[in-house]
Formats: structure tokens, sequence, C-alpha cells
């Protein structure tokens, strides 16, 4: 069961709260049911063009939400009568769902909400149990954490308890706090011309979609296709998880002063997509960088977590970077520029030229005092 609780704008520019509910009669078009290399996805259709969706991915043991994607259409006048804004509005969140083992069904029969740009979406009496194993649904149950012995029946979130006459604004549900986004797992990438290797690329990727309310998403390598292009000059590297998000990087050479040519990240694109048809949710692209800059033949390394700035509301982090975008030999990275991130080692000879330094200051002060007092001693006498 599930129920959305909206805030828009109308002609008039104030705000209405309404409360759009799931009907009985949904189709569920665009769901598939994953494997080892593709996510499961749950897609519903209902009323005059709105529609939910939630996608799943697995490790060996376990499996668990990934974002939920809502869209709703403003052009139901039934629903938003006099919206200002018309045509489908879609948000995004991340799914707090906990990791539940491989052949579990999970129950949460309390209600759990998720908030995200003034939107919140109510879940309870929920059974599901993602990547069926041989086709029967298993007897073992994971428990979400609302659903303890003690806990009180569940009392469902209206406008009436969500709001009040003072303001306009949405409050959300109180809920358990969500888990920690872990750091992404690090996938290996490679492109070829013919049937030689011409780009390398070894990271760890995820992406902020949010700066005041951060929604967190890693990119699951096990999900994720590398395509893309080499060249002499410019090389693009082109990572496309599922159906859901696309992340390009583009590199280019540069000669120094020195007329020694080095290579560096120029430009990122980032676009996410609508897991039901496909459609773009957003893109964002910055070709502006010269990060990850090192001399041409060589490979660039940065094992700490890095950022980098797409826009005002998508970033990107990367973890355990290594990237060869040019003149690949044998298949292999050629010798790492690590960052200075990670160049611990930088810290010993600083740490050792300040100990020397004041250990010869101290000798210093020591012998004039000396001087003096041995100075003194002799005018006495």
């Amino acid at each position: 069961m599930m129920k959305f609780l909206i805030r828009y704008e109308t002609n008039s520019s104030d705000y209405k709260n309404i409360t759009l509910d799931l009907p009985s009669n949904v189709t569920h078009d665009g769901s598939v049911c994953g494997n080892d290399t593709q996510a499961a996805l749950v897609a519903l259709q209902f009323g005059e063009g709105h529609s939910w969706s939630n996608n799943f991915t697995k490790t060996n043991e376990t499996y668990q939400g990934d974002f939920v994607t809502f869209t709703y259409n403003t052009n139901d006048t039934a629903v938003f009568p006099d919206a200002k804004r018309k045509g489908p509005i879609t948000v995004v969140v991340k799914d707090s769902m906990l990791p539940v083992h491989l052949n579990n069904v999970y129950v949460c029969h309390n209600a759990d909400s998720f908030e995200t740009e003034n939107v919140i979406q109510i879940f309870w009496n929920v059974t599901l149990q993602a990547f069926v194993q041989n086709g029967t649904i298993s007897k073992k149950e994971s428990r979400c954490r609302a659903d303890t012995p003690t806990s009180a029946p569940t009392v469902l979130p209206t406008i009436a308890n969500v709001t009040t006459a003072s303001t306009s604004t949405l409050s959300p549900t109180p809920t358990s706090a969500p888990k920690p986004v872990e750091n992404p797992d690090t996938g290996n990438y490679s492109l070829k011309s013919g049937n030689k290797t011409c780009l390398l690329a070894t990271v760890g990727l995820q992406l902020n979609v949010s700066k005041d309310k951060p929604v967190l998403i890693n990119i699951n390598p096990k999900t994720t296709t590398a395509d893309g292009t080499c060249g002499n000059t410019t090389a693009t590297l082109r990572l496309n998880d599922g159906n859901s998000t696309s992340i390009a990087f583009t590199f280019v050479v540069k000669n120094t002063s020195a007329n020694v040519p080095k290579f560096y990240l120029k430009e990122v694109n980032v676009t996410l997509f609508n897991h039901l048809n496909g459609s773009v949710i957003s893109n964002a692209d910055n070709n502006n960088f010269s990060k990850w800059d090192t001399f041409l033949g060589s490979s660039y390394m940065c094992r700490k977590e890095q950022t980098l700035e797409i826009n005002e509301n998508l970033q990107i982090h990367t973890f355990n970077l290594w990237i060869q975008p040019f003149l690949v030999k044998e298949n292999k990275f050629s010798t790492a520029q690590e960052c200075s991130l990670d160049d611990d080692s930088i810290l010993v000879p600083i740490v050792v030229g300040a100990s020397l330094a004041c250990l010869i200051a101290i000798i210093v002060v020591a012998y004039i005092i000396g001087r003096r007092k041995s100075y003194a001693g002799y005018q006495t006498l």
C-alpha cells in the first residue's frame, strides 16, 4: 500500500496540499525480474499519467532497494486543479531499505516514508521479494525496523497531521534514521581500438544529486557497461549503469611550456534517466575541469576520495581511482602519478626538517646563554 502527499503551486501563486492514493487498478509495464548483471525493477503506472518505480540490486548474499522514482502529472485536473506548472514532475529519492538476505521475503506492516521536493511518499503493509529463486516465494521473512513486537498500531500520516495552519510546507513523518550509504564498489573498465586496449580505468563512483538534502547513489559495477572513443589527443569514457545513469569522462592532451605532452580530465557529463520509459530526468555538464593531470604515457592514481563539482546540485565522488586514457601498452597500466592526497611520504621530510630546525634553535639558544654566563664570570674576576 502507498500514498503520496504533494504540495504544488496554483495559478494564484499560493500552495495547495493534496493526497494522491494508489488505486486498485495499476499496471506494471516495464518491470523486470533482474539477474546477476541487471537490476530488478518494479514499475507501476496509475491514474492520469502518474508512475512509481523502485529498482533493486543484489550482492552474493543480499538484495536491497537502490532508489525510488516517482512521477506525478499536474495535467490531471481532478487531482491538481488550477496547477501553475503543467505536465509530469519527477522526484528521485534514495531507498533506506536495509539489505535483505537472498531468498527472504521483506515485510514491513508499519508505515515508512520518504520526503523530497514537496512530496512525501508513504508505504505500509509492504511484502516483497526481489530475485526470486526457482520461481518459488520464500517462507523466510526479514522484518523492517518498524515492525517490532512492541510496535504501536500503524497510524497513517494525513495532510492534517503533517501540516499546520501556520505553515504551508509539508513536514516529514517520523521514520528511523536512514542507513549511511557505504562507499561504492570499485569497477574495472576498458575500451578497445580494434583488438588493442586503448583506455583503462579502475574507479568507484558515487553520485550526490542534492547538496542541501544529499541523495547518494552508488554506481554498481556489475550492472555498468563501458563505451566511448579513443584518440591521439581526445578520449571519452562513457559508463552506463543499467537504464538509470550515464556518466561520460572526456580527457584531452596538452603541451606544457617545456613542450612535454600531458593529459588531464577536461569534461564530465551526467545524465539521469527515468527507469520506466527511459526519458531524461536531468542532465548536467561541466567542461571546465583541469583534474587528474599527468604526463602522456603515464597513468594517474588517487586511492583517496575525490569530489568533482558538476554543478550546484550534483557532485561525483570517486574512490580508488586509476586511469590511463592514452598510450596503453600490453593491456596494462603504465607507471602511475599519485595524487597529493595519497602522498603521505611528503609528511616525513617535513616533520624531520621541522624537528631538526627546532633542535638547532635549542642548541643555538643554549650556546648564546652559555656564552653570556661565561662572559659575565670573566667580568667578575
